[in-house]
């Protein structure tokens, strides 16, 4: 009697290689099957698969797919019916995933895609800081944890692929979309990308059903657009491009094997990336070796000819050409929904596109669909989703994630952290002191705790905690309100007026403004913006900072915002003021615990805080001639990269070299002791610059290689050393070839970007 396994067909045997199982799916498939493995639903999910209250609907399906169809994609389905609790998320996976493998004719599974910037976009999840605050903590293994936390929740549900990490290099900060980046330097995105790729991914194996595949967007140079604008062009060299924005997902292709690729709204050098041959085929395929598959952003492949009521690029004069150029480029799935790729069939019919081109774009899909065990094991436990998702030891990680988020920019006098016991009231002011800060693509996680509610838990009984609004900064302000609606300046004056006499009782007053989830956000629409041509903070907060600050009290400030602020009037009059990001759903508690000394901040800048918006671009690895000064003003940023202070001091010894020569491929390492001098535990974050002093092109003035987050006790000594390879020192030089050229070289090692952190000692390449 012949065993099971000889009579099932190749693709469907576990024990076949994967390679081989794609090819023998391929040589069954229909052209007409292949091109649904291209296509998702998303909003369209609604039409085509569930109920108004976002169950599977079992007759909608059997009406939008006959008989032997089938689909690549399903997007968010997290936000069926508006949003659907854990349980309910993994009930409608598994009926959605059990149709389609019955429905179609050889079994194809789907792959369910999820936004997971920080934490699940999903209800019940736990959401954790903002890109830009983990860019704060300038730690990669925090971040690993953060995501791979992420990924668990998600698979529990369903999820197969992230749309994340965001491996964009933010250098213009009018841009909205600032705080889903990591910051402003490539080799901090680069690790930290790194770090969130292995945090989804694990060993890629995905045995275990706890990972999941990573997208790496947006490919590329999507954060420096032309004047600030989302989607706008980017217009950068091509040795800018290779060494600043290509470089971190060069890393997390070949260090970290990210799965998937976003292509970018952006165009550079006028090609749109999405019909870019040149970098979606000879520069991440060729040169760098990806394997994976490219997804597209949502719409863009339309906008390779024109999305009405937004933008068009007009490269193409239908969506049918839009689709032959997204194709030809190397986009193997349009996302959200059936719009351009469905044209696919009859430019194949037509001769326009080869079927073996399309056997190309969806072999990367169905090998990871085999990979994830989807043909074998493609159903999710509701019972685990319920219980693991949004659990206490998730949420003790997002509060770990917000505490080192949280930087220290200024503490004149001590003024923070506060002693309860010396302390009868304190006023708790601000426009963001009792909102729900979470950022964009968010949902709405179990809890969330407010500035004003962490500080009344954390004070006790004790202390009388007051509160007044202050000002508002918009009118209602959620993220998903497209029209921004400022608040009356007359209402505003009349609650400064109020606030004031509420501060007025107090023993040191507690400030929570900056911005919200509409004053920075992704423009993604003409009614729905969030780029600015100002970095002020929005409505009357400076009126409100001027009149608290006339009570000559304890001036604390908590900043909450998603892009760098331009605060000069905050700086200056604030006694103590932290740069919080967006915290994440255990905001309050974190900033009680630094409040009150429960813990030392230990965050540092991600970005640049630039003067006012006449100072962009501001960030700190500038070329020698760039910053030589204005009329009437410093050319100087107000805080810079890498800046941050602790309740506590440290020490550092002067930088010591293993080898001061080394030739052109010699690796050598730098030593330094850094010591706690200080009363309190503390972190402190040792950071490497280096500088080519002459080269046969210009150089930035310095440029971060590596870094570490150390925490340290009262008198506690720790050597930390730093390897300096030929990649620390290597650039595109004269010829465009990678190398390191001879000559003397400047290693600063210090606690910020700043010239009067940092201590130096020459390196020569001979």
């Amino acid at each position: 009697m012949k065993s099971v396994e000889k009579t099932l067909p190749d693709y469907k045997n576990p024990n076949l290689p994967v390679r081989q199982r794609v090819r023998d799916l391929l040589s069954k498939m229909t052209l007409e099957e292949k091109i649904d493995q291209m296509l998702c639903v998303w909003n369209e999910k609604k039409n085509t698969l569930i109920d108004e209250k976002g169950r599977f609907d079992l007759e909608k399906a059997k009406k939008s797919y006959k008989p032997g169809r089938t689909l690549g994609q399903v997007g968010r389905p997290s936000d069926a019916g508006g949003g659907t609790s854990a349980r309910q998320n993994a009930e409608l996976t598994n009926a959605i995933q059990k149709f389609f493998i019955q429905n179609s004719r050889l079994g194809i599974p789907v792959v369910f895609h999820e936004e997971c910037l920080h934490g699940q976009a999903a209800n019940d999840a736990v959401s954790f800081p903002q890109p830009i605050g983990l860019g704060a903590t300038f730690d990669p293994d925090l971040v690993e944890r953060l995501y791979a936390m992420t990924a668990l929740e998600a698979r529990l549900r369903g999820t197969h692929q992230a749309l994340t990490p965001v491996l964009d290099v933010a250098r213009d900060p009018r841009w909205g979309r600032v705080e889903e980046t990591f910051g402003e330097d490539p080799c901090l995105v680069s690790q930290l990308g790194v770090a969130a790729v292995r945090g989804f991914q694990g060993d890629r194996t995905f045995k275990d059903k706890k990972n999941l595949i990573a997208t790496l967007k947006h490919f590329a140079a999507h954060g420096q657009p032309e004047s600030g604008n989302n989607c706008a062009p980017v217009n950068v060299s091509l040795r800018i491009l290779r060494e600043v924005f290509l470089a971190p997902f060069k890393k997390a292709v070949q260090e970290a094997g990210a799965i998937s690729v976003m292509a970018s709204y952006n165009e550079i050098d006028s090609v749109p990336s999405h019909a870019n041959k040149w970098l979606l085929r000879d520069v991440l395929r060729k040169e760098w070796g990806f394997t994976g598959y490219i997804v597209s952003d949502y719409y863009a492949v339309r906008e390779l000819n024109e999305r009405p009521g937004f933008f068009g690029q007009f490269l193409a004069q239908d969506g049918k050409e839009a689709a032959a150029l997204a194709v030809a480029a190397g986009v193997s799935i349009e996302l959200p929904e059936p719009d351009c790729y469905p044209n696919l069939l009859d430019l194949v019919k037509e001769g326009t596109l080869s079927e073996s081109l399309i056997d190309e774009r969806i072999a990367p899909m169905l090998e990871w669909k085999f990979n994830l065990g989807l043909f074998e094991d493609p159903f999710v436990d509701p019972d685990t989703a319920e219980q693991v998702v949004g659990c206490d030891r998730h949420r003790d990680l997002a509060l770990e994630a917000a505490r080192k988020t949280i930087t220290l920019l200024k503490n004149e006098n001590e003024a923070a952290p506060l002693d309860p016991s010396t302390i009868k009231t304190i006023a708790v002011i601000g426009p963001n002191a009792d909102r729900v800060l979470l950022g964009g693509y968010s949902a709405v996680p179990k809890q969330f705790i407010t500035v004003l509610q962490g500080i009344r838990q954390a004070a006790g009984d004790s202390v009388n905690v007051l509160y007044h609004e202050g000002c508002k900064i918009t009118v209602g302000g959620s993220w998903a309100q497209d029209e921004v609606v400022l608040s009356d300046p007359e209402e505003d004056r009349k609650f400064i007026a109020r606030a004031v006499e509420i501060a007025r009782q107090a023993d040191v007053i507690v400030l929570a403004l900056g911005g919200n989830e509409q004053t920075s956000r992704e423009a993604y629409d003409v009614n729905h913006m969030g780029d600015r041509t100002n970095l002020q903070m929005v409505g009357l907060q400076d009126e409100l900072v001027d009149a608290l600050a006339a009570l000559k009290k304890p001036l604390i400030a908590f900043l909450f915002n998603g892009r760098p602020l331009a605060v000069c009037n905050l700086a200056q009059k604030a006694d103590a003021l932290f740069e919080c990001w967006y915290l994440g759903q255990e905001t309050g508690r974190a900033v009680a615990d630094v409040l009150f000394g429960r813990l030392s901040p230990g965050g540092k800048l991600p970005i640049t805080i630039p003067r006012s918006v006449g100072h962009i671009p501001a960030y700190y690895n500038h070329k020698p001639s760039a910053r030589r000064g204005y009329l009437f003003d410093e050319a100087g940023p107000l805080f810079a990269f890498g800046y941050g202070l602790s309740y506590t001091r440290f020490k550092s010894s002067p930088p010591v070299l293993d080898k001061a020569k080394i030739s052109p491929d010699e690796t050598t390492r730098v030593h330094v002791r850094l010591t706690n001098t200080g009363q309190t535990t503390g972190d402190e974050v040792l950071q490497l610059y280096i500088r080519d002093c002459y080269s046969s092109v210009t150089r930035p003035v310095k440029e971060l290689k590596a870094f570490r987050r150390i925490t340290l006790k009262p008198g506690q000594t720790e050597t930390v050393s730093f390897e300096i390879a030929p990649e620390h020192l290597a650039f595109y030089n004269i010829d465009m070839d990678y190398v390191v050229e001879p000559g003397d070289f400047e290693i600063m090692i210090g606690s910020s970007s700043r010239d009067c952190d940092l201590q130096k000692v020459m390196l020569t390449v001979e």
